[in-house]
């Protein structure tokens, strides 16, 4: 399997993890389609990244927590160009416990988190079996979905609802389309620039994830065998061990 030429949805690819897995998308050779929420200046340099790679990108905005709305995306990005693959990257994470959750914390994770990727998947799993052709799902966690601690509570339920999402789906839409996931660990540090002390003592690793590594894995899920559905690969250093 080749990405070349292949059209592939990346939502939340303007920053962070999702734009270092469009670039590398993109560097395999598919088409790019940049979804961003609110992050318009940092989709356009995304998008000029690829291109000076000699990459192929288009944007695309949309709001994942106007849900009536959400399958529209896949409708905007189908008339870019006939989609392969989508990944559902774009979350929220707030640093929320059980006391100080309220109900709109609560709904706005599972709206953004996990309503949105399954509206998003089974829109895209009805454009590409309308013209019987086969596609892929990659949808991305946290370590934390499969070892639900007390931290990061409308977070971490959200992800672990989309983990059984993923395995859900990996049976109903078998054998055309494949969908696996990635459960992420100390990627990046917190976008707010903070670096939470002892943030690699529980990880086997001893290190930080390189953004290689997440290019790598998620090559490996787009490209790889067509055999492999209903998987959840960590790439968390060794976290959900401890």
């Amino acid at each position: 399997m080749t990405l070349k030429d292949k059209n592939v949805l990346i939502t939340g690819a303007a920053v962070r993890v999702g734009k270092a897995m469009a670039l590398a998308a993109a560097q395999a050779g598919s088409h790019v389609v940049l979804h961003y929420g609110h992050s318009h200046k940092e989709a356009e340099e995304t998008q000029r990244e690829i291109e000076d790679l000699g990459g192929r990108a288009s944007l695309l905005q949309g709001d994942l927590s106007k849900l009536a709305k959400v399958a529209e995306i896949i409708t905007q990005a189908e008339e870019i160009g006939p989609l392969f693959a989508i990944v559902n990257s774009a979350a929220i994470f707030e640093d929320l416990q059980l006391d100080n959750t309220d109900l709109a914390d609560w709904q706005n994770h599972l709206d953004i988190n996990l309503t949105a990727p399954f509206l998003l998947s089974q829109a895209f799993a009805r454009a590409v079996q309308s013209r019987e052709a086969e596609g892929r799902i990659v949808n991305i966690l946290d370590w934390r979905a499969l070892r639900p601690r007390v931290d990061h509570l409308p977070y971490t339920i959200s992800k672990a609802a989309l983990a059984a999402l993923t395995q859900s789906l990996a049976e109903a839409l078998a054998p055309k389309i494949t969908v696996n996931a990635m459960a992420l660990g100390a990627i990046l540090p917190p976008a707010d620039g903070g670096t939470p002390d002892g943030v690699l003592d529980q990880v086997p690793a001893r290190r930080w994830a390189r953004l290689e590594e997440v290019a790598e894995t998620l090559l490996f899920l787009l490209q790889g065998p067509s055999y492999i559905t209903g998987e959840i690969i960590y790439l968390d250093g060794g976290r959900h061990l401890i």
